[in-house]
Order: C-alpha cells, then sequence, then structure tokens
C-alpha cells in the first residue's frame, strides 16, 4: 500500500529532510579534487551548498569535481592552495569571501604524510607529516571563524583509525591524526559559544588512491574486509553522509566529538 503523503512518518521525513539542508550556505572542502573530499564536496552539493574545492596537485580531478557539484545545481569555486602554508590559506579565504561574502562549512579532509616505521623517521619527515595533518586545521579553523561572524557554522576535520591504533608504518601519521582530533576539542570549547560547532570524522579503511602507497595495500583491504562486521569496505559516500549530518541543524549538539565510520571494524579489536 502506497504510503499516505500527510501520515507522521510521512511528515517526519519532510521536516528530516528539510533539516539536511544546506540551501543558502558555502562550504570549503580541503584536499576535495578526488577521494573521500570529492565524495563529500559532491554530497554538500546535493544538499543545496555552494563549494569551494581545494587541491594543490591534481588540476584536472579539480575541475572534473567541480562539474559534479555545478550538474546538482550549485555554484562552484576552484582554489589551488598548499593548506600548510598560513600565506596561501590567508589568499583562499580572501577569494571565497570575494565569490561569496560568507562561509558556513569548512571540512579539513587534506592529508598526506610519510608512511615509515617510527625507527626510519627523522624530524623533517615528523614535522612535515604534523603540519600537513595535523597543523593545518589551526590557520583553517581561524580563518572559517573569522567568515562565519555571527551566524555560526560547523567545521569537522576528516582523521583515521590510525589516531588510536597502532598500524605498521603509521607512526606520524598516526600520532599526526591523534593530535588532529585533541586540537578538534579545543577549537570546539573555543568555538561552542560562537555557534560553530567543530567535530571529527575517523574513518576505517577506505578504498582510495592514497592506499597505493602502502607497501602492503592489498593485504590491508582483504585484511579488513574480513574484519568488519558489516561485511564490506567504508566508502566515500559513507564518510560523506556523515559529514553532512554533522553539518546539519540534526546535529546541533554535536560538540567535540570524533565520529567512527568504519562498519564495526574497530569495536571487534
Amino acid at each position: 500500500m502506497a504510503e499516505n503523503s500527510s501520515s507522521p512518518r510521512s511528515r517526519f521525513c519532510e521536516r528530516a529532510n528539510g533539516c539536511l539542508d544546506l540551501g543558502g550556505k558555502t562550504a570549503l572542502v580541503t584536499g576535495s579534487s578526488r577521494g573521500i573530499g570529492k565524495a563529500i564536496a559532491v554530497k554538500l552539493a546535493q544538499a543545496g551548498a555552494d563549494v569551494t574545492i581545494n587541491y594543490l596537485r591534481h588540476k584536472q580531478q579539480a575541475e572534473e569535481t567541480a562539474a559534479a557539484i555545478e550538474a546538482e545545481g550549485a555554484r562552484c569555486l576552484i582554489v589551488r592552495a598548499n593548506v600548510a602554508d598560513e600565506t596561501e590559506v590567508a589568499a583562499m579565504f580572501d577569494a571565497i569571501r570575494e565569490r561569496f561574502g560568507r562561509l558556513d562549512v569548512l571540512v579539513s579532509n587534506a592529508a598526506s604524510g610519510i608512511l615509515k616505521s617510527a625507527l626510519e623517521l627523522n624530524l623533517r619527515y615528523w614535522r612535515y607529516t604534523l603540519d600537513i595533518n595535523a597543523g593545518c586545521l589551526l590557520p583553517l579553523a581561524q580563518g572559517a571563524a573569522a567568515l562565519m561572524e555571527e551566524r555560526g557554522g560547523s567545521i569537522v576535520a576528516v582523521s583515521s583509525l590510525g589516531a588510536v591504533r597502532a598500524i605498521p608504518n603509521y607512526a606520524a601519521v598516526g600520532a599526526s591524526k591523534a593530535a588532529l582530533e585533541s586540537l578538534v576539542r579545543h577549537l570546539a570549547i573555543e568555538l561552542a559559544a560562537r555557534g560553530i560547532r567543530v567535530n571529527a570524522v575517523s574513518a576505517g579503511v577506505v578504498e582510495t588512491d592514497a592506499l597505493r602507497h602502502f607497501p602492503n595495500r592489498d593485504t590491508i583491504l582483504a585484511e579488513s574486509r574480513r574484519r568488519t562486521p558489516a561485511g564490506r569496505l567504508t566508502e566515500p559516500d559513507d564518510v560523506a553522509n556523515t559529514v553532512l549530518y554533522l553539518c546539519s541543524d540534526l546535529a546541533r549538539m554535536i560538540v567535540g566529538q570524533t565520529v567512527v565510520v568504519d562498519g564495526g571494524y574497530s569495536v571487534v579489536g
């Protein structure tokens, strides 16, 4: 039997979908030319937000992401910037202010790092990894908060299970993600009174281009599939759906949290 459009369930669904509506809002997603960042950017556009795409090396893929966003009826700005460079980050926010005049959502997704065991790391590798994965959130959050002004907004940082679990060759990246999650909690407390929510999403194993740099990639994927109670790997859209929720009015009281999206992988040990 077809559901009555005026039934309580239908009315609830309509209200809930309205809470996920980002129409009239603008978002910045760093590292959004591909992978998880691209999925997040497109998801926010589907919810009605205009989106700024940030990339460093993959211009063609950034343009493809922009086309996907514009196909959703949203406006898109592409900005090439190294998020570890304060000057380039400041110029990116200037471009957003000039194009959109505001910012409502920041998703700090750009990541990199050196994949070596702790005993193989040197301080140059260590500092580079911490700067790009954790350090960049500070100027990004400062710039975003200035553009959010009195309206408030949402900041979401993308983390990984390496923040709390020891993974081979992941010492520097894992430490940087732990620092990222700690900074999220401190920013959340400072910005909550201004109506700006700060949270993190910790993704399980996701099959993206980033995994190509792992020497044991195939083993990681196979073992993760086997151990995930949900029966499959986490996909970019799974992460994007959670980010959308955290940026929506439905998540108004979620502050300073790290939400794990991994199909139960981390629960089983």
